[in-house]
């Protein structure tokens, strides 16, 4: 372990040793169906590196249900059932969304919290047409594509009550689906997963009396190198122009029949101007404040992890 300023460093080897006698409840078939595209995580990769941070997890859930109580107990109140919200950020195709669902089924596993739900930050961006009206499609995925105040709402309510619910997000019509709704409703462990979650500014106007990052207990950083991601980003666009994007339904179909030099022309478009502007802007900042900060190397496999010093 190495030092840092606001970071604890450890090796994949240190990080390993940390795992204890957590068991690997996972196998094959079901982290084939968890697997995103082009996200190739192997099963030493789930034992390495998420086993041993259930473990921390797990550690932190048990003390904020402590500190809950403290509280209750301060104020002569009857103890409250808390959600405890944890938060993963990181750039468009880093592979935010595979640890989120990895980490939902392996949570999910231990007896302390057996309801681990998920929900994503894109269910809470304007509507297409919204975008559309306010020239921000070329802005989606910034601060100011969202809908922060209801975001706001959302995290509130599973402060208060356990219970809220969300829109749903079509990434296939690259649209909010109308009247789509996801209800959560009093999980042990929810888990946020977006782009921008970490980040102060919301870019709303006038500013919201809180931030995202005031409702998270535990924030996780999914790190790479930017020229990395933006290989994994590519290969990834031109696996859906293979796939998804043949359906007529896809907000990408135009692209269906296009050659792979002008599907790959058409993403590096979109990488330069949209995605890696939003990545050195808003998304890269943020890390410092996560608590967790997982780096991955070329292969997708993570060499690194930071803690911070609590």
């Amino acid at each position: 372990m190495t030092g840092a300023t606001s970071h604890s460093i450890f090796t994949r080897d240190e990080w390993t040793r940390l795992r204890s006698s957590v068991p690997l409840l996972l196998d094959e078939a079901e982290l084939r169906r968890l697997r995103g595209a082009n996200e190739p995580m192997p099963l030493g990769e789930v034992a390495d590196i998420f086993l041993p941070l259930t473990r921390l997890i797990n550690l932190h859930f048990d003390a904020a249900k402590r500190t809950a109580r403290v509280a209750d107990d301060f104020l002569g109140r009857p103890a409250e059932r808390r959600p405890y919200v944890l938060a993963i950020a990181g750039s468009v195709a880093v592979g935010k969304s595979t640890i989120a669902r990895v980490l939902q089924a392996l949570l999910s596993r231990w007896p302390d919290h057996p309801r681990v739900d998920l929900i994503t930050s894109d269910g809470f961006l304007y509507p297409k047409a919204q975008l559309l009206a306010g020239d921000l499609m070329k802005r989606k995925g910034f601060p100011e594509s969202y809908d922060i105040r209801s975001m706001i709402r959302f995290l509130a309510d599973i402060r208060e009550t356990g219970r809220a619910t969300s829109p749903v997000y079509s990434h296939e019509a690259y649209d909010i689906v109308p009247g789509g709704e996801l209800v959560v409703d009093q999980p042990d462990i929810l888990i946020f997963e977006g782009l921008n979650v970490l980040q102060i500014g919301s870019g709303a106007r006038p500013a919201p009396a809180y931030t995202a990052s005031d409702f998270f207990d535990l924030s996780i950083y999914v790190d790479a190198e930017v020229e990395d991601v933006r290989s994994w980003y590519l290969e990834r666009f031109l696996l859906l122009q293979r796939t998804a994007f043949q359906r007529s339904e896809s907000y990408f179909h135009h692209l269906a029949s296009a050659s792979e030099a002008e599907a790959r022309a058409y993403a590096e478009e979109l990488w330069a101007t949209i995605n890696l502007r939003n990545l050195i802007e808003n998304i890269l900042p943020s890390r410092q404040r996560a608590d967790v900060v997982i780096h991955k190397q070329a292969d997708h496999s993570a060499d690194r992890l930071s803690l911070r010093r609590f």
